[in-house]
């Protein structure tokens, strides 16, 4: 089959590193051209990369980098984007309205309601909305994106338990990696031996992006699922993982059977799974019976770091608590992204 022809914005900076990586062997997508800030136009990207992810792929090494201007992705199938989330709108706005299909790991427009917001497991059914984006706004291409690694990570789980949650308060601490916050974001002195209790933006961004997920498309537009969520977000000093620790407060009458939910998370699968997608886990969601787990030293590269790990499922005190763990990378960023793009090829959006 004819290969998807992708180009990359924000190819230097760690979630990029990880889809340069991950697109380096790819069956049927191939990595064309990479992109970064304006002072690298054309150097080689190994020139222009502090690559932390081991060997740069041969087949990128001596890649000339280009702009961001549309003339410079006009031969490519689909613009993926790993920019930062200050320069994402005017930079992907710009390529959509010039025809491009973007797919973004980027903030701006996730919660616009006529924006699918994808974790391909759990709604790949709102890529629809694509469908009516360009008539309503005018646009030449479309818009995709992905959502904050964290509620990318923590929906995963939440899915199968759709009708308890959005009936039920939830209380959920994550304790989340240094590398959510880039590859510059956090200075040792401030995280070395040490933990920051406090994430701007994350504790409003996280229930409010898992409701849009779990949502409902009516007349075009996504309905949100109601989601009444108090999120506690802290910085731990680990580079990759973010846990999450999630209370559900349930009511007297919910009749839950411990035993029954671990068996609806562990068999979980959707369409990814049934088109066997190469970069789709076969289990996303795995469970864990050891009470020592999930840990990131031991569960993070399970599936290819695409799987979620589940344990301390257990309901005490009307309280059904859950411990979940993600690859903030790969699960949470660079491989959602892709996984997004076999999604929209296998549906014929691309």
């Amino acid at each position: 089959m004819d290969k998807l022809k992708v180009s990359l914005l924000g190819s230097t900076g760690m979630v990029g590193q990880k889809m340069v990586k991950m697109l380096s062997n790819h069956p049927f997508i191939e990595l064309t051209k990479v992109s970064a800030s304006p002072a690298k136009i054309g150097k080689k990207y190994e020139e222009a990369v502090k690559w932390v992810e081991g060997e740069i792929p041969e087949n990128v090494k001596d890649m000339r980098l280009v702009s961001t201007e549309p003339e410079d992705h006009k031969d490519v199938d689909v613009v993926l984007s790993a920019l930062p989330n200050e320069l994402a709108e005017d930079i992907e706005l710009k390529l959509v309205r010039a025809g491009k299909i973007v797919v973004s790991n980027a903030s701006p427009y996730r919660m616009d309601p006529e924006v699918p917001l994808i974790n391909p497991e759990i709604n790949w059914q709102h890529l629809e909305l694509v469908k009516t984006q360009q008539s309503k706004r005018g646009w030449k291409g479309l818009l995709v994106k992905n959502p904050n690694c964290t509620a990318a990570i923590m929906s995963l789980p939440l899915k199968p338990l759709t009708e308890l949650i959005t009936q039920r308060k939830i209380i959920m601490t994550t304790l989340q990696a240094v590398s959510g916050a880039g590859y510059n974001g956090l200075s040792f002195m401030s995280i070395y031996n040490n933990i920051i209790p406090y994430i701007k933006g994350e504790e409003e961004k996280i229930p409010k992006e898992i409701g849009k997920m779990l949502g409902q498309v009516q007349d075009g537009q996504i309905l949100n699922a109601k989601i009444n969520a108090r999120v506690t977000s802290i910085r731990v000093p680990i580079k990759v993982g973010h846990m999450g620790v999630i209370n559900i407060l349930l009511d007297e009458s919910d009749k839950i059977d411990v035993e029954e939910i671990k068996r609806e998370l562990a068999n979980f699968k959707s369409l990814p799974q049934e088109k066997n997608l190469p970069t789709a886990p076969k289990k996303p969601i795995i469970v864990n019976e050891d009470e020592s787990r999930p840990q990131p030293e031991i569960d993070l590269k399970i599936e290819n770091g695409m799987a979620v790990s589940v344990g301390r499922i257990s309901v005490e005190n009307n309280v059904l608590r859950m411990v979940v763990l993600g690859d903030n990378l790969v699960r949470g960023a660079a491989g959602i992204t892709i996984l997004t793009v076999e999604v929209m090829k296998e549906l014929g959006y691309i």
